[in-house]
């Protein structure tokens, strides 16, 4: 930035307040539009690797597809635990790596190793599924279901078929999973006896089952002048319609399958339960999808089941588990710690300055510092989470430095005999330079931080680019607003005589004292640096608290 914005800004104030405008107009509209998330969207070092094999018992799973998967997978670099879950069907493994592994490079890792082993799996396994867990994947909010007219089985359809429909169309909504209830099954009994009649193979008898329920396409037709595609529905609706369907059989000719079998619409046995002050319900999760906001997501899930409930009338929706609230009482708390800080750094201002102006002006620094980087994060996609909202509570301090530093050297200026604008155009030029130099050592400081890699860089990518964009504004605010508003806003202070407090008169005996014992003052500091680095070993470490 050129050093002689600030004269250009006292010359010409309105192209300076017609910039800020601007920017604060544009830093509310980004706020207002932002998401209030808990963490920013990132995927988490761990890969899930999903396979299935219908009809497979947990033993057989292991055997013949978790246990060769995961001694693949403990050959990758960066591999810190495999947890595999076995149920009836498929076998899911999750691999955990250490934090410092980037995660594309983790997933390309367990795609080309799973590749290696498919041929040892069996035939009639389906393809390995290869997913990242990322933080938009955890629930946002658990509800249950209850009714006195309904058992168990008609519960789980009306969360399968009612409760996911209504939801799935609600904007941010990602899924909407059954915890407990029964699923349904449809079960085809073969009759033995007919079967050895006809010398039918029941294997036979499966496979014409699993065609029967197929849709294919039909090709392509012209209708009028446009090509329509054409597709033949071969699946049935209902399950009562199995009985009716023809079916070759060996001895020649076609039979209803409902004269070879008995067809019954039921349910599965129960694979899990959920209970709720000691009663068996059937409860739901709601999961957010990515760059959607757990806030907004919980308010409109919670209209549509009140309009649902009110709907049905005797269904009885209770949320038993919201992590929504405590976001949004998090965000609440962040905005006033924000804005708490600002309050308490003005009055420190204050107190320093005594001069009501002169606070005035160092403080406009403030919001013009923080608006218009509301605008930057709206750009770069950013949410208002924890880590960006603690990125400029950390900073909130900082933003007002620059701004002191031009009114206390105005002030000098004008102490001088020098009118106001005299002394903001000198005072200004005077130190542009080191308050430029000053300003990028500190978003040399934190800028870094949005380049670190693994999952602690996807956290702190935030973090580093809100300060870092935070503290330019800071500079840009110093730069062309503050000495302006000294020029046009500060009085003369000729013939004032300014008495030094007793709190400077005691930083004064400080200094000269420390002046006067260089030796024991450096070896005073270099105690206390050592010390500290020798507790640094003794703090324990996490990586969120």
């Amino acid at each position: 930035m050129s050093l002689n914005v600030s004269a250009y800004s006292i010359r010409n104030p309105l192209v300076a307040i017609l910039l800020f405008v601007l920017l604060t107009l544009g830093g509310i509209y980004g706020f207002m539009q932002m998401k209030v998330q808990q963490f920013p969207d990132i995927d988490l070092p761990a890969v899930v690797v999903t396979v299935t094999l219908p009809g497979a018992a947990p033993t057989q799973l292991e055997n013949d597809i978790a246990k060769k998967v995961e001694n693949k997978l403990t050959s990758i670099e960066g591999v810190k635990h495999i947890r595999t879950t076995l149920q009836t069907g498929a076998a899911t493994m999750v691999t955990e790596f250490v934090l410092e592994k980037d995660i594309q490079e983790a997933v390309d890792d367990v795609r080309s190793a799973v590749g290696e082993v498919r041929g040892d799996l069996p035939a009639a396994a389906n393809d390995p599924i290869i997913t990242k867990v990322s933080t938009a994947g955890f629930p946002v909010v658990t509800y249950s279901v209850a009714a006195e007219n309904m058992n168990v089985a008609d519960l789980s359809w009306f969360v399968d078929d009612t409760v996911t429909k209504r939801l799935s169309d609600i904007p941010g909504v990602s899924t909407v999973s059954r915890i407990g209830g029964l699923q349904r099954e449809i079960t085809v009994a073969a009759d033995p006896i007919a079967l050895s009649g006809l010398k039918f193979p029941i294997s036979q008898l499966s496979q014409q089952i699993a065609g029967i329920q197929q849709d294919s396409s039909g090709g392509e037709a012209e209708v009028g002048k446009t090509t329509q595609t054409i597709r033949v529905l071969g699946a049935v609706e209902r399950a009562n319609e199995l009985n009716d369907v023809q079916v070759a059989v060996p001895t020649g000719g076609t039979q209803a399958l409902g004269r070879m079998a008995q067809i019954t619409d039921g349910a599965a046995d129960p694979s899990s339960i959920a209970k709720l002050d000691g009663k068996t319900v059937v409860a739901f999760n709601i999961t957010r999808s990515r760059g959607a906001s757990e806030v907004d997501v919980m308010a409109l899930v919670d209209d549509e089941l009140a309009k649902l409930t009110a709907d049905t009338g005797n269904i009885s929706i209770e949320k038993v588990y919201d992590r929504a609230t405590p976001i949004a009482e998090d965000y609440e708390a962040s905005l006033r710690m924000l804005i708490e800080g600002g309050i308490l750094a003005v009055v420190v201002v204050f107190l320093f300055l005594r001069n009501i102006r002169a606070t005035i002006v160092a403080a406009v620094a403030l919001p013009l510092s923080v608006i218009p980087t509301f605008l930057g994060m709206y750009l770069f996609g950013f949410s208002l989470n924890i880590i960006s909202l603690l990125a400029l509570s950390l900073v909130i301090g900082v933003l007002v430095d620059d701004a002191i530093v031009e009114v206390e050297n105005i002030i000098r200026h004008l102490r001088m005999g020098k009118t106001p604008y005299e002394a903001a155009m000198e005072a200004a030029d005077e130190i542009g330079l080191a308050v430029v130099a000053t300003t990028f050592t500190l978003i040399a400081v934190f800028l870094p931080t949005a380049f670190m890699g693994g999952i602690v860089g996807q956290f702190f990518r935030q973090f580093g680019w809100t300060a870092a964009l935070s503290i330019f504004a800071s500079l840009m605010v110093a730069r062309l607003i503050t000495p302006m508003m000294a020029a046009y806003v500060l009085r003369p202070e000729k013939n004032r005589v300014e008495k030094q407090s007793a709190l400077m008169d005691w930083y004064l005996k400080i200094v000269s004292w420390t002046l006067r014992q260089r030796w024991i003052t450096i070896g005073a500091t270099l105690m206390l640096f050592v010390a500290s680095l020798m507790l640094v070993k003794l703090l324990p470490t996490s990586f969120i608290p």
